[in-house]
C-alpha cells in the first residue's frame, strides 16, 4: 500500500485559495480585456497596422486565458483533494509528492519521477496529450 501524505496544512490550503482568487480576479480582466479590444477591431476604428497588433494582442491573451484556466482547474483539483484528504498523493504511483515541490507547485497532481516519465512521452504540440490514465507506470 502506499504511503499516506500528511493532510494538507492550513497554509496550503489558504495558499491554494489565494491563488485561485487571484487567477478567477486576472481572467476577468484578461476577458474583460479582450471584449474592449474585439469591439474596437469590429467597429472598424482601426487601420490595417493597428488592426493587425490588435489581432496579435487577442490572439496571445487567449492563450494566457488558456493557460490561467487550466492552472485554475489544477487548482481546483488540488482543493478538492484536499477534501478527500489525498492532497500530496501522487495520481500515478499514490507515493507522498515530496514537500518542496509542493511548496513550488501546490496544485501539482505528480510526484517529480512520474512528472519526468510523462514529460519523455509527450507528444508533439499537434498531437493528443497524454494523460494520467494513458500509460502503466
Amino acid at each position: 500500500m502506499a504511503d499516506q501524505a500528511p493532510t494538507a496544512s492550513n497554509d496550503q490550503v489558504k495558499r491554494l485559495q489565494e491563488e485561485q482568487q487571484r487567477i478567477v480576479a486576472d481572467l476577468q480582466g484578461l476577458r474583460q480585456y479582450l471584449a474592449t479590444g474585439i469591439g474596437r477591431v469590429a467597429e472598424g476604428s482601426a487601420d490595417s497596422v493597428d488592426a493587425a497588433a490588435d489581432i496579435y494582442e487577442r490572439e496571445k491573451t487567449l492563450a494566457i486565458i488558456q493557460t490561467l484556466t487550466e492552472k485554475l482547474a489544477a487548482i481546483e483539483r488540488a482543493l478538492q483533494a484536499t477534501e478527500r484528504g489525498v492532497y500530496g498523493i501522487c495520481e500515478v504511483c499514490g507515493q507522498p509528492i515530496h514537500p518542496d515541490r509542493l511548496e513550488v507547485m501546490p496544485h501539482t497532481r505528480t510526484c517529480i519521477k512520474c512528472q519526468a516519465r510523462l514529460e519523455r512521452l509527450k507528444p508533439s504540440r499537434y498531437s493528443a496529450t497524454p494523460s494520467l490514465e494513458d500509460e502503466d507506470f
